[in-house]
Formats: C-alpha cells, structure tokens, sequence
C-alpha cells in the first residue's frame, strides 16, 4: 500500500511530486509497457510492481522493483479541442512482463526518493487462455470520473461541476487523479476506482481459489472473441461506460451461450466513442430511453437510441440515479438464495448503492430476485426503486443484475479497504452476499 501520499490543494486531486501513466490499459505476457512519470520538483524515484489478489490476506505480491530512475519534471498538456488533456511525456522506464505472468490487475507504486511521497500507476496483464471467469476491469469509467489535473474528467465541460452533455473528451494518456467521490481514499491515487470498488470481488474470487482471467474494458471493445474464452463473464462496480461495440460484443456472447454477472449499478448508461489515437473517451449517448435518469439537464443533449441497458442487464439506471436500500429478498425459492435461509421481505443491509438499475425490460423468463424503494438521505425515500433480476440465455445459461455498485463490500474487505458511505450505509462482509455470489458463479460453471 501507499504509505505517504500528498495532494495539492489548489487541485484537489494531483499529486504532482510523484505522478504517472501507462501505455497500455491491458498487456500481455511478453509485450513492454512503457511508464510515463514526473516528479516535481525533479528526483529520482522506482517503480515497485505488484499483483493484487489474495496472498494469504496480504492482498498482493511483489513481482518486480525498478530503479531508480532520474526524475524529471514533465509538461501539462495544453487544453485541446473538446477539453482533452493529453500529455505527450517522455517514456521514463519500461518493463517487459515475464512470460509467465499470471493475468491479474497490477500496479507500479512510484516513490520518489527526495520525500518519500507515492503514487500508483495501473494496468492489467491479460492472457489468451480459456478460463472459468473472465473479470472486466471498469476502467472506461475510472477514467470518466478523472479529474486530473484539476476538473477535467468527462462531467467538467468548464461551467459545470456536473455536466452530462457531450463534446467532452477524456484521455487513459495521463495520471489519475485522487477519486473525487464518495470518501477520501488515498489508495485512489493513480488507480482509479479500483481499491474502492472492485478490489473486494477480486480479493474474495482468489481467496476461494477462482479460475478467473482479466481484462479492460478496452479488451471488450476491440475483441468479440476474448470474452467467448470463459464461462462466465464478470462486471464488478461501477462499470457505466460503454461503446456500442461492447454492447454488441457481450450481447453476441450472451447468445452463445455465456453467462454474464452485473455486479454493477450505473452499469451500460454512457454510451461512449473511442479514439484509438488519442487513447480517449467521448460521451455521446445514453443507453436508455429519454428521460430515464431526471437529474441531469444535458442528458438531453445526447441520442437515446436502441439498444437499451436494460435489454443485455436485465433492468438499467432510471431516476433517481443516485440512492441506497437494503438488498430485499423477492423470491426467496430461486436458486439464487439457495442456502442463505433468507425469506421473502429479508434484506441485506445497505446493500444497494451508489447507484442501481431499475425498469426491468420484457425479457421472456425473467425473474426479479430482489427490489425495495431507494433512499435519497436517512430515512427519506427519493422516489427511486432498485430492480436486480436474473433471465435465461439461449443455451442454459444467464444473465445475473445485482442492481448495485457495492456488491463487492459483502464479500470482503482486503487491507486498505475503506467501506463508502450513504443514507442507507452498507454493512461490509455478509455470509448471505457470499453464498448468492458462490450460487451465481457456480451455476455459471455447470448451467445446469
């Protein structure tokens, strides 16, 4: 973990000292990722690479040290055309991942030798292998929620601190910024939302001894074939930025008969593009019908069009988009709940959250497993009512919709973790979480 960490103030989410990206979301065994790094003022710094997972409780391990290198201090980038911060950094190490890398999520914790402040840079290692699971990291939205170096992620259009319109573009071509929601964590420098909201999945998927791969989202958008590896195909947290080209992707995979688990809220709602020159982002649609989600004016602005979220998750994100609830039993006889002993009406509390799907789509067969109204603050109902549902595929398999950002914080809670926080706060660990994820993954390895 990072042990000394410092913003900048006058940002509120950079860490200038000690600060850096990857030329690559996702890398194979054998290829060379290049880091890109300034320090400011100017010293030298390493690159100390770990794989996250279980590790007997330690959460991950030291596969390589790096430098040190001399540091320089490198340019921000110029604001380009539709707000695009793309820095043009000199390379300032490389790393060639060993053959026999295991794929995983990975970072580079960057200390600089002159205070001893620490960053993280983030990649996955991905592999060609079938494999049981395939775990998509949610890293379009990572990047999203970016504000590096000051109010530049794709909701900062210069007026707004909010904005959910279009002509905005985001880059994976600069740092991560400091997670600018929710809590204060300081493992979210560098990182994205990772420690925040997948980090549990991934911890508790090793403990119990998975046979899962990984992936970016990136890898879903370039690549139908990759996802067609596993059995099951895994979105965890908040995974709310896709292309069309992920949609029809996973889409093609559901009707070949892979199963798909939404451990996700907001999952599928941002309809982004993406410019493989630039490595970036723009929003320009909402996988949903107009006037679906209330809250934001410049949604408006943006195409609603076919297909919508809830026709590949089973239901999708609808006003209010933010709120929290306990995880409600609906059908207590579905295999869903098979050894959890819960009964109809029996929630799970503070389950449901940061945001959730809701408006369940027409999809012969499906069920809903669990619903209740949404709270907007303690105590205050907000109008919002949460949907998480499970309907058949065509060769005995499924699809399975958590309807929650926070599924993971019922799994387990790895070192470093810190449990966000809401009207209806979640609870963290729950045995019940734990058997209905062992139920839904384990019938995604036999679709019986």
């Amino acid at each position: 973990m990072l042990e000394k960490t410092r913003i900048d103030p006058t940002t509120r989410y950079r860490c200038p000292w000690i600060e850096g990206f990857v030329s690559h979301a996702s890398i194979e065994a054998g290829e060379t990722i290049q880091f890109f790094v300034s320090t400011n003022p100017a010293s030298d710094f390493t690159i100390e690479i770990f794989r996250l997972g279980w590790y007997n409780g330690d959460g991950g391990r030291s596969i390589a040290k790096l430098g040190p290198f001399a540091g320089v201090v490198q340019p921000d980038p110029p604001v380009g055309e539709k707000r695009l911060r793309d820095c043009a950094w000199q390379a300032s190490a490389d790393w060639t991942v060993p053959d026999d890398a295991v794929s995983g999520v990975y970072v580079g914790k960057l200390t600089e030798l002159t205070e001893g402040l620490q960053s993280y840079v983030i990649f996955m290692v991905r592999d060609g292998r079938p494999a049981d699971l395939i775990f998509q990291c949610s890293d379009h939205t990572w990047h999203a929620y970016n504000r590096w170096p000051n109010q530049f992620s794709l909701y900062d259009d210069g007026t707004h601190e909010w904005y959910w319109g279009g002509k905005v573009e985001v880059s994976f071509n600069r740092p991560y910024g400091k997670y600018c929601q929710i809590m204060d964590q300081p493992l979210s420098i560098g990182s994205g939302d990772f420690f925040i909201l997948e980090f549990p999945f991934v911890f508790w998927l090793e403990q119990h001894g998975y046979d899962v791969t990984y992936l970016s989202n990136t890898d879903t958008h370039r690549d139908a074939s990759t996802i067609l590896r596993g059995k099951g195909f895994l979105s965890i947290g908040h995974d709310e930025y896709w292309t069309i080209e992920m949609f029809r992707n996973v889409q093609a995979a559901v009707q070949a008969g892979v199963s798909v688990g939404f451990f996700s809220g907001n999952a599928v709602c941002g309809r982004v593009i993406w410019n493989e020159e630039h490595r970036s982002l723009e929003r320009v649609g909402v996988f949903g019908p107009p006037g679906g989600t209330g809250e934001f004016i410049q949604m408006a602005s943006l195409i609603h069009e076919r297909p919508y979220a809830n026709e590949l998750i089973g239901a999708h994100s609808t006003g209010p988009v933010i709120g929290s609830a306990d995880w409600v039993c609906e059908l207590p006889d579905h295999w869903v709940f098979v050894g959890t002993g819960m009964k109809r009406g029996e929630g799970i509390p503070g389950l449901v959250g940061w945001e959730y799907h809701g408006d369940p789509a027409p999809i012969p067969g499906l069920e809903i497993v669990a619903t209740a109204p949404t709270y907007g603050s303690p105590g205050m109902l907000n109008g919002g009512v949460y949907t998480a549902t499970v309907y058949p595929g065509p060769k005995g398999n499924f699809v399975f919709n958590a309807s929650t950002c926070w599924w993971a914080d019922g799994l387990s809670e790895p070192p470093g973790y810190m449990r966000p926080t809401a009207a209806v706060p979640p609870q963290g660990p729950d045995t019940r979480v734990q058997r209905i994820t062992h139920n839904v993954l384990r019938r995604m390895l036999t679709q019986d």
